[in-house]
């Protein structure tokens, strides 16, 4: 496996599940009709560093290197979907 499908729900600040694919994924967030964001991810890797070695992101400044940054870090370059149960669009 080298990519998993993370769902946080809307409002959440933990991850709500994990799959293996994004179908998998997706019978659960429609089961309970969730809102929120399912993002692909790379396993044994940071997003951070995915960035990097994606050239998809490139560290410029002192603040890119200390653990606060990375420890927040996210790219809008990660496939990933929103869902609202609500929002038929």
């Amino acid at each position: 496996m080298t990519e998993v499908w993370v769902f946080h729900g809307a409002g959440g600040r933990f991850t709500s599940g994990v799959f293996s694919t994004q179908a998998q994924a997706e019978v659960f967030i429609n089961r309970y009709r969730l809102t929120g964001i399912l993002t692909k991810y790379p396993v044994d890797s940071s997003a951070y560093d995915w960035a990097i070695q994606e050239k998809l992101f490139t560290p410029t400044k002192p603040a890119h290197y200390e653990a606060g940054f990375i420890q927040r870090f996210t790219t809008a370059s990660q496939e990933h979907y929103h869902y609202d149960p609500d929002d038929l669009g």
